[in-house]
């Protein structure tokens, strides 16, 4: 059974304190979104889970391992990370796409297992049709099914997304939200992901991380986050929360101009 646990972290730039006394706790096959502002330390946190960016004090523990004394290789088998912006190689084709996902298992060479998880990837993510397709014919959703799906030939027990939606229109961001939905639910994969749509983040999150200024204000189950004092004070705007039948809707007004700083409620 998968457990994570981010301990009291903490990451500078220089004299600048970008995330600061972060403590999580993230179970097996949890859909976890961290949304804030902008420049709240969001892509900061993903990346100090990865190991791309160190810690300056704290620990991250995956199944009571320090993270930090993972080597690359090990650490890529436990978690995969897909970027906001990725580097594309227009010259490959999906399946040498999603191949480069094995790295971290090959030995001397690409094998006849490395093959087949690749196949059945392409299979489960429906990408088999187009996996002698290049990079550069694809559409914006298909490409990030692609690159989830490299992520997942990584066979990782924690899939890291940032933005996985951005740049796509309403339909391709519902079509890779549910992929990542099923990835989740059927795979017992754990998605730690930064998504900025609150509506989106509510409906396919089983916990919310809601960050201002590289603090965690609360978290928990998104019926919890999802307040009006809490939506007012982090985005500095004037909102109504609204009941649908899909469950609470963000509805924003006005941006407050000056906002007076309040104590809110750390959720545990």
């Amino acid at each position: 059974m998968l457990e994570m646990l981010i301990n009291n972290i903490a990451f500078s730039y220089g004299n600048k304190k970008v995330i600061k006394d972060i403590n999580l706790n993230i179970k097996e096959g949890e859909i976890v979104s961290i949304i804030g502002p902008n420049g709240s330390g969001k892509s900061t946190l993903l990346k100090c889970i990865n190991g791309i960016l160190r810690p300056s004090s704290g620990s991250i523990y995956i199944n009571s391992k320090e993270v930090s004394k993972m080597n690359p290789k090990e650490l890529a088998k436990n978690v995969a990370y897909v970027p906001q912006a990725t580097l594309e190689v227009f010259l490959q084709t999906i399946f040498e796409t999603v191949l480069m996902g094995r790295k971290p298992h090959l030995k001397w060479g690409v094998g006849e297992k490395d093959l087949k998880v690749v196949e059945e990837i392409l299979e489960y993510m429906e990408l088999s049709d187009l996996a002698e397709c290049y990079m550069d014919e694809l559409s914006g959703g298909q490409k990030q099914r692609v690159y989830i799906a490299r992520a997942l030939a990584q066979e990782p027990k924690i899939l890291l997304l940032d933005e996985p939606t951005s740049s796509l229109d309403i339909k391709h961001q519902l079509e890779v939200l549910q992929i990542i939905e099923k990835i989740s639910r059927q795979r017992k994969t754990t998605v730690i992901m930064v998504i900025h749509d609150l509506n989106i983040a509510y409906r396919f999150s089983d916990k919310l991380v809601l960050i201002k200024d590289g603090q965690v204000h609360s978290y928990n189950s998104p019926d919890v986050v999802f307040t009006e004092e809490n939506i007012n004070f982090i985005y500095e705007v004037e909102s109504l929360i609204i009941d649908t039948k899909l469950g609470k809707c963000v509805l924003p007004i006005n941006p407050i101009k000056k906002y007076r700083k309040k104590n809110t409620k750390n959720y545990k």
